[in-house]
């Protein structure tokens, strides 16, 4: 017996020199694993091992945990007081009357691999050995202290719910779960990261979505090789059709609201444990300028804000360079009034116009990124003060004219209302795309680069979705709802260009 102990001993070391190659099996010794759920483990000072003689037979047992990261009240008084509790003899197996015994109290399972204990305790469960048994079980006791539901800091809406998904991921398909009690609605499990072994849910509501689309979202999130995706940012950057495109491919939100409806849609939703942000699959651009605020009004309201916004979009991206073009190439284009003056307000500037718009724009984004970074008290107060004060100083000094601090200000505050964060960067990058194209080649490299990146737009792809659809490739039905929020009793249909199994989401009344 001592010498098989020792053989087995001797093995098990010897595979935990490189666990990750292939399951190692558990030993029937419960000195052997011991031994190396420590050596696998590092024996951290957290690691808590409890031995423990059960039953009449008097068999060794073990507990092992890592203090922390479970529950100690739902351990202490009750997995542990059960398991002590029982010491009477049973006709069955010892491992299997626990079995029965502890899964009134917490989910439970068994295990036959070091691999998935270390996993287990690792992910905040209690493993419970028994000597001369190659099983384990596992119960799940993971501590439940998370950060409480507040309401979205990034899409805060004035008409819609205030809760806002947090970084743990089962709170996250809860808030999904009760808002779309469909039997269909499915949330397919997978793990990324070989050091972190992340939970990431692919969630979509089957016989709505085209399953093409899942087969090909969980293919790209299969095919993610990392340590640790830090956050869902870089699940997208992952999986992403083009990483060469400044336009974002994957849609984000920390709003359920948004997440369900976009289910409904047909879409696939993506949960990553640790964020409270979830991606959206597949987006158009259209969509990336749509906020549920339009949703949520009535549709003349939400129809005036969505122009509102594509005017807004237009100001932020061509407003600098069209100065550009048009006061150093094509000054006969603006009416006479007008250039002069234009002419008077910049009369002792010394730089050019391209120069003074880059100076005012770099600065800008200088307060924006100071704003962002410093504590939220003075966050705010320095970003309007610095800017009024900068602006003020800048045309006082002469280095840049008045009204290019107008189209500053007006520039910046059209970008703030894109009501998606990376697209309103990607127009912030394009912007100076454009500065560079009226300084060279006036209102035909305007015009170039957007035909460029018309091309490009066309081109690009979401999750093999056509990202300038519905218009191209043509989809006339779908336009209702885009550019102008239609009523509600128009928008009877799910997006046709998705391919979904169930085309219509609402019915008509009488």
């Amino acid at each position: 017996m001592k010498r098989q102990s020792k053989i087995n001993h001797k093995k098990n070391e010897e595979l935990s020199q490189d666990n990750s190659s292939f399951p190692i099996e558990i030993s029937h010794y419960l000195e052997d694993n011991i031994n190396i759920i420590k050596k696998m483990l590092g024996n951290p000072s957290d690691l808590i091992i409890r031995e423990l003689t059960l039953g009449n037979q008097r068999k060794k047992a073990a507990i092992i945990y890592i203090n922390g990261l479970i529950d100690n009240q739902l351990v202490q008084n009750n997995v542990l007081k059960e398991i002590l509790s029982n010491q009477t003899e049973t006709k069955t197996d010892l491992l299997d009357y626990l079995y029965q015994k502890i899964i009134a109290i917490t989910d439970i399972s068994k295990v036959k691999t070091l691999d998935d204990v270390s996993f287990g305790i690792l992910s905040g469960n209690t493993a419970l050995y028994i000597n001369e048994t190659d099983t384990v079980l596992l119960m799940g006791t993971a501590s439940g202290e998370h950060r409480s539901i507040e309401e979205p800091q990034s899409e805060r809406l004035i008409r819609g719910p205030k809760a806002g998904f947090i970084e743990d991921i089962n709170t996250n398909i809860s808030l999904i779960r009760q808002d779309i009690k469909d039997p269909n609605l499915r949330f397919e499990t997978h793990h990324i990261g070989r050091r972190s072994k992340q939970k990431i849910v692919v969630s979509f509501i089957a016989g709505i979505v085209n399953m093409n689309i899942v087969n090909e979202v969980n293919r790209r999130l299969k095919s993610i090789d990392t340590d640790y995706a830090f956050s869902s940012g870089e699940v997208e950057q992952w999986i992403q059709d083009s990483f060469l495109s400044p336009f974002p491919q994957i849609g984000d939100t920390e709003r359920p609201d948004r997440a369900i409806q976009s289910l409904l849609k047909g879409k696939v939703v993506i949960l990553l444990e640790g964020t409270p942000f979830v991606l959206i699959a597949p987006i158009t651009l259209v969509e990336t300028f749509h906020s549920l605020e339009d949703d949520n009004q009535r549709w003349l309201n939400g129809t005036s804000l969505r122009l509102l916004r594509y005017l807004t979009a237009f100001i932020a991206i061509f407003l600098p360079s069209l100065y550009i073009a048009l006061v150093t190439y094509h000054p006969e284009m603006l009416p006479a009034k007008l250039i002069f003056s234009i002419a008077a307000s910049r009369e002792g500037v010394p730089f050019p116009a391209f120069v003074e718009v880059v100076i005012m724009a770099i600065t800008f984004e200088i307060l924006h990124e100071a704003g962002i970074r410093l504590p939220k008290i003075i966050g705010s107060t320095i970003g309007i003060v610095g800017g009024l004060v900068i602006g003020e100083s800048a045309v006082s000094a002469g280095i840049v004219s008045p009204i290019m601090v107008i189209i500053t200000a007006l520039t910046a505050i059209a970008s703030f209302t894109t009501p998606q964060y990376s697209m309103a960067i990607s127009l912030r990058l394009l912007r100076f795309c454009f500065m560079i194209a009226a300084a060279v080649f006036g209102l035909y490299g305007v015009i170039l680069v957007y035909i460029v990146i018309n091309i490009h737009i066309v081109n690009l792809k979401s999750i093999g979705v056509p990202y300038s659809l519905p218009f191209a490739p043509l989809f006339i039905k779908d336009w209702k709802g885009l550019v102008i929020r239609s009523p509600l009793m128009m928008l009877m249909n799910r997006p046709n260009y998705l391919k979904v199994t169930d085309k219509r989401k609402r019915r008509q009344t009488k």
